[in-house]
Parts: C-alpha cells; structure tokens; sequence
C-alpha cells in the first residue's frame, strides 16, 4: 500500500509543478516586440533599409517589428506611436527631421527612461537637437548646430584612453566613404564579446567629430578616423535611468547594412537594449581582420 500511494503522490507533484511551469515557459518563449520609427530622413534610401533592419531582426526568431512612419515633412500631429507596447524603439530618423509632437516626446522620454530599449542607427544621432533628453539618450551627436554647448567631443586616443575633449567647434563631420577596421574596445561586454578584436566593416561613413553629454556611456569598438586620425566610437552604449541605449553611427546605405558586422551588431545590440542580455551567437561568416563580409540583400 505504501508503494503505490507514493508513486501516486510523486505523479501529482509532477503534474501540477510543469503545470505551473509551462505557461512561464510559453511565455518566455514569445517574441519581443520591437518598433521602428522612420519617415523623416536626408538619406533617400531609408524606407530600404528599416526594411532591412525588419527583416535582420525578425530573421533572429526574437522579435516581430512594427514600423511606424511619420508625415514626410513638419511636425506630425498624429505621429503618437503606443510605445508601452514595445521592449524596444529603433529610430531610423536622420537629419532635418522636424521635431515631434510635446506629447510623444515626453511618452518616449518616459518610455526610455521607465526601462525601455532605444537603438540609435547612423543618421538617427543628427537628428532633434533642440531636444534635451534626446540628447541625453543618444550620447553623442552630429550636424543640426551641435556645438561645445551640447557637450564634448568624444574619442579613444593611441594609447587607448577615453577622451572627453571641450574643444570649441562643431559636432558631426566625416569623410569619404571606404571600408574600414573596427577594433573591439570591450570584449566582455554582451554585444561585443565573441566578435574579432579587429573586423573589416564595408563601404560607409566613417562619422567624426561626434559630442554630446555621453553621460552613463561605455564605448565598446571604435575605428580610426582618416580625418581625425582619432578612434572615433562606433559601438556604444548609454544608460538613460532605467533604460538601455545601443548606438552605433554605422549603416549609411543599404550596402553598408548588407555587412555581416553590422547585422549582427543590429541584432545582438538590439537584443541587449531590449533585455540587458545577449544570446544571438557570432556568426561564421563574421568579417575579420583581413576579410569583409556582406550577404546580398533582396531587393522587392
């Protein structure tokens, strides 16, 4: 009698604890919502690559992206995204953009500062200077009559030390575009670890002169500027109260994002903002040292 009643017992204690489990597990199991918010934008090719930074995210089987575009020129009355729904806001915005409505700029700022991702990508830190916490989120910026007043320049210098320069002079320059080394700065960090400590990114803008408040801001890869001779900083991040910011001045144009570096560094650096971890691997065909990298992307 005894055998038997104690299997029985051990049977129930199994039914109910993995009925308490799986919901928890469904649930983790779900894909994070992401948003994309674009429609303003002094590089033509925009509405090309959200579509492409879409597809790099949701081909990670973590998020399902929305995209919520705004009026092409002026401030949109009605650009009002529900950014509560999101775990993370990926800003395709570029230079020029008009400001947005008060209302969705305090809704973004306590979004972001209550413990919401933000992704900053290229143009993204030309853009709202006149917008304080805007600023404060991104780090650094360029263009739109950023000067000394919005905060220092930023860079590593050859002896691999941050420098915060109050230099006088404007925020945002860069020259031609060519391929580059990107030389990992953290390798311990979540997006940057497993990476190459140098990589062969594509064809792109390499930014410089970039400032800012960079405050709560840790650089993790920088490139050597030719205009500079500088490490400016191409992988970041910035703390804003409870939330998480990826930045990177990568990705000018579709042939730039087509770098393998750069998608994965969009996907993990996204998956961080969203969740403080990373667990999309490095990929093997990765660039390195000597190699660049690009998957073809299709074109509709």
């Amino acid at each position: 009698m005894f055998r038997p009643s104690s299997h029985l017992f051990l049977a129930v204690f199994v039914f109910f604890g993995l009925a308490h489990l799986m919901p928890q597990t469904a649930q983790a199991a779900e894909p994070l919502k992401a948003l994309i918010v674009d429609g303003q934008n002094n590089h033509g090719v925009w509405p090309v690559t959200t579509q492409m930074m879409k597809r790099y995210l949701e081909e990670t089987k973590l998020f399902t992206v929305d995209v919520a575009t705004a009026a092409p020129k002026g401030t949109d009355p009605n650009f009002k995204p529900d950014f509560s729904k999101y775990a993370v806001v990926i800003s395709n915005f570029g230079h020029g953009a008009a400001p947005w409505p008060e209302e969705t700029q305090k809704a973004f700022e306590a979004y972001v500062s209550g413990g919401g991702g933000f992704v900053v990508i290229h143009a993204a830190d030309n853009s709202f200077p006149e917008w304080p916490a805007y600023n404060e989120m991104i780090g650094l910026g360029g263009w739109g009559g950023r000067t000394e007043k919005d905060g220092p320049y930023v860079y590593v210098n050859k002896d691999g030390e941050l420098v915060r320069d109050d230099s006088k002079g404007n925020g945002g320059n860069h020259g031609a575009q060519w391929e580059f080394p990107v030389i990992v700065r953290d390798a311990e960090h979540p997006i940057t670890k497993g990476m190459p400590t140098e990589w062969q990114h594509t064809k792109d803008e390499l930014y410089d002169h970039l400032r800012g408040p960079a405050n709560n801001m840790q650089v993790l890869a920088t490139a050597e500027s030719q205009v500079t001779g500088r490490n400016e900083p191409m992988i970041f991040t910035i703390n804003y109260g409870k939330g998480r910011v990826f930045h990177t001045p990568m990705g000018h144009a579709e042939y730039s994002m087509e770098c393998v570096g750069f998608i994965t560094t969009l996907q993990r650096g996204t998956e961080w903002a969203a969740t403080g971890k990373v667990t999309i691997p490095i990929p093997s065909d990765f660039p390195t040292a000597d190699k660049t990298s690009s998957r073809a992307m299709p074109r509709e």
